[in-house]
């Protein structure tokens, strides 16, 4: 058909690079696989293998594949496992029941509770452990991703710099093409084939303004036909967030969109893991808590705990405890210190602040100065993962609808601990906050916490 625009093939370094990381997860799972084998059969049990055992090997990767666990990583900038934990939890129980299930055909005699049990930990756990390993050899050892924003400039400097600074990506922003607001959309499309060709794209960020889905659509098909990868920032998901349900009319995609917030039975949940975790944290580390009460009392005068009034759920003002790092008379001398300010849009931010005593500096590199959180989680006034508690003077420029962050309890951790809050200006951060809040799972909250763990280890320098 004339004028039809085809997908071409998918150039050269973008498949040799996905190549490498489909196969390299390929045998990071037939490794696991053999691990976890070796470990149910042989160490917790005393079995013997048939020459058919070998066939479990092979089938944990097809289950993979249906899975679609080795296709995710071409669609996405961001490539982590943690993200990707749901669908290896279903291979490991689907491949540990067949072969329990196929046991007389794989194993000579019967499988114990314990060794399917030990089966489907270790697949699980080598799984994750493995496919990160591999990301990160992988990433560490292929050339950066190339990409082009086709947007406008406030956009191609956001995108320029998450680039920078968010984890699991390796790419670089390499241009940026402006989009035509006019009705010439041909030039526009021309322009992006020339970037393409001239700098060696190989993902294309597409940033549309207007809802001219004719005109979205042909830029995809355009690149596509010069084989390179695409990404759409779908602006509506910064106000409507992830949660949506796909629904679909003779044709028509509609968007079903959840109502904002959590409910009761949600924040039942939310609580029950806010107390265990809380209950169990502060038993796990009492002799931590005052090993550093100890230091802190003989470091400096002044109080153990530092208090300061913050804004809870709805509104409410409650006081957050942490270890105090700074001298006592800390904020007498803040509006001394404001013009040496290094944080953006109205939050007070220091790297080296003088007020800060030399214990409260390690306390502050390792986060163990908002140990004492745990007592607000406890009480209900914070939370372990949730939108960031401000204090009054910030809270105060935060205006219209993203005040509806508040209508969860502030957390402990959250989106903007990982980020690097410091690094966050507020407008934005309470954007973060907002779409936690819309977007709340209880498998979120699991993913903020381990990936709290690193951050923590990151700042303290191990």
């Amino acid at each position: 058909m004339a004028g039809a625009i085809f997908e071409g093939p998918v150039k050269g370094e973008i498949r040799r690079r996905e190549h490498t990381y489909r196969i390299a997860l390929a045998w990071s799972d037939a490794l696991a696989a053999t691990l976890a084998l070796t470990i149910a059969v042989f160490v917790l049990g005393s079995d013997y293998v048939s020459g058919l055992t070998l066939l479990a090997i092979p089938m944990v990767v097809v289950a993979a594949k249906i899975l679609g666990l080795y296709d995710r990583d071409e669609l996405l900038l961001r490539k982590t496992t943690l993200d990707e934990t749901p669908q290896l939890f279903q291979l490991a129980t689907i491949c540990t029941l067949v072969f329990w299930l196929g046991e007389s055909v794989f194993v000579d005699g019967r499988l114990g509770h314990d060794q399917v049990l030990g089966l489907w930990l270790c697949l699980f756990t080598f799984a994750i452990v493995g496919r990160w390993v591999t990301r990160a050899v992988v990433s560490r050892t292929t050339r950066e991703e190339r990409c082009l924003v086709v947007g406008g400039s406030d956009v191609a400097v956001e995108i320029d710099r998450k680039l920078g600074t968010a984890h699991s990506v390796n790419a670089v922003l390499v241009g940026t093409v402006p989009l035509d607001e006019g009705h010439d959309h041909r030039r526009t499309l021309r322009r992006v084939e020339q970037a393409i060709a001239d700098r060696d794209v190989h993902r294309v960020i597409l940033a549309p303004r207007q809802a001219d889905s004719e005109y979205v659509l042909d830029m995809v098909r355009t690149v596509k036909s010069l084989g390179v990868r695409v990404s759409l920032l779908p602006r509506m998901f910064e106000v409507v967030g992830s949660s949506v349900v796909f629904d679909e009319l003779d044709g028509v995609t509609v968007l079903g969109v959840r109502n904002f917030g959590m409910s009761r039975s949600s924040l039942m949940v939310k609580r029950t893991m806010d107390l265990v975790g809380s209950t169990l944290g502060l038993l796990a580390i009492s002799p931590i808590l005052m090993v550093i009460a100890a230091a802190v009392r003989l470091d400096s005068r002044g109080p153990i705990l530092f208090r300061q009034v913050r804004v809870g759920r709805n509104g409410e003002t409650f006081e957050v405890m942490k270890f105090r790092t700074m001298v006592a008379n800390a904020e007498e001398l803040k509006d001394s210190l404001r013009d040496r300010n290094e944080a953006d849009g109205g939050l007070f931010k220091i790297e080296d602040d003088p007020r800060i005593t030399r214990v409260g500096r390690l306390l502050r590199k390792t986060s163990l100065d908002e140990l004492p959180q745990l007592f607000n989680v406890f009480r209900g006034e914070m939370s372990l993962v949730g939108p960031r508690p401000l204090v009054l003077d910030e809270d105060s420029k935060i205006e219209g609808w993203r005040r509806r962050r508040l209508h969860l309890t502030p957390g402990m951790t959250g989106h903007w601990q990982i980020l690097g809050s410091s690094r966050i200006p507020l407008h934005e951060m309470v954007k973060i906050d907002y779409l936690y809040v819309a977007n709340w799972s209880l498998w979120t909250d699991v993913k903020i916490l381990l990936r709290t763990v690193p951050h923590m280890l990151r700042r303290g320098g191990m």
